[in-house]
């Protein structure tokens, strides 16, 4: 009997995959565009962190490229970066490369780390689904970072200009201001994450 029960809790707490509002997210290390290796506890002043799980292919990823510049650029001198990491495996989409991933930031002017999660390794552990897919991220006084908000960047891909709920910054806001996010979860909206 406790064996079945076992089973059971193991099979549901792999069913949904990854992390859910509430959780301890765990470090990764991984290859940034330029050849460093990067992982989050390099960031010792960081209160937390907005990692973005993209790519170079898909057309949400790309709608999305100018916002999250822009997100970097207003939220990481207060303390949360933005950590983009391309899960897709370059052998279905070569536009996913490594290589190609050093074109696309540089082509567009990417002011965040860029990283490459080329064993596939860390994007299951997240949860991860989509591309663009947010798991924000803050650092507790003894360093732990926990899960404060999943989903979307925003509630419109295609056009920035009719964007009515900007789900990460207010999270960020609020957290910023010792607040818990007003919402902690929306569905995350673009490309299927490629694997073998």
């Amino acid at each position: 009997m406790l064996i079945a029960v076992l089973i059971v809790a193991a099979f549901m707490a792999n069913a949904g995959g990854g992390y859910d509002v509430g959780d301890k997210a765990s470090d990764f290390k991984l290859k940034n565009i330029d050849g460093t290796w990067v992982s989050l506890s390099d960031y010792d002043d960081a209160k937390g962190f907005i990692v973005i799980f993209t790519c170079n292919h898909c057309p949400y990823s790309k709608a999305y490229e100018e916002r999250i510049i822009d997100i970097n650029n207003e939220y990481e001198d207060k303390g949360y970066p933005v950590i983009a990491i391309n899960p897709n495996d370059p052998d279905l989409y070569p536009e996913d490369s490594f290589e190609n991933m050093k074109k696309r930031a540089e082509e567009k002017g990417f002011t965040f780390p860029y990283l490459f999660d080329a064993k596939q390794e860390v994007y299951p552990k997240y949860g991860a689904k989509r591309t663009p897919h947010v798991f924000l991220l803050d650092k507790k006084q003894d360093g732990d970072l926990i899960v404060e908000y999943i989903g979307a960047i925003d509630d419109n891909y295609s056009d920035a200009s009719k964007v009515e709920k900007t789900y990460v910054t207010d999270a960020v806001d609020a957290l910023l201001k010792g607040k818990k996010p007003e919402t902690t979860h929306t569905k995350a909206i673009g490309c299927t994450i490629k694997h073998k």
